[in-house]
């Protein structure tokens, strides 16, 4: 019985190490509301944008508003001078990712169903064989 309570024991020490360091790898980032151009051109009509960051690989807009929200607009091909121009005119701060930056976030977000398989997958194989070693365990005889 004891055995049983060791491996068990080594099965959730194993998750807890597991979930830490899923949670650890979790980036603090903003969450950014995604929103229609025409609510965005009103606020920044408004005066209500703070700042704007441009991703020109995804003609995306990340909106900062003044109250602290973030907001996410996407424009239409051969648009994007026009908005830039719009936030300039209201000197409102305006940064371009670099194209590798760009490159990065759009890779990274193809990723990330990915990693959440390759996690749960390696957590299934990891209860399976916990479940396995117990069992074995359970039907030998205690050699003490």
């Amino acid at each position: 019985m004891t055995s049983q309570l060791r491996g068990l024991a080594v099965l959730l020490t194993l998750l807890a190490l597991l979930a830490g360091s899923a949670v650890a790898a979790a980036e603090p980032t903003p969450t950014y509301t995604k929103e229609d151009l025409s609510q965005y051109e009103s606020q920044l009509k408004a005066g209500e944008v703070q700042s704007v960051i441009v991703n020109k690989r995804e003609r995306s807009l990340r909106v900062t508003l003044k109250d602290g929200t973030h907001v996410f607009a996407k424009y239409g091909k051969k648009e994007g001078p026009k908005y830039y121009a719009a936030i300039t005119a209201k000197k409102i701060p305006l940064t371009f990712l670099s194209p590798a930056a760009a490159k990065a976030e759009q890779e990274h977000a193809s990723k990330h169903h990915k990693l959440r398989y390759i996690a749960g997958g390696v957590l299934i194989v990891v209860i399976v064989i916990a479940v396995v070693i117990l069992l074995v365990r359970r039907r030998r005889p205690d050699e003490d």
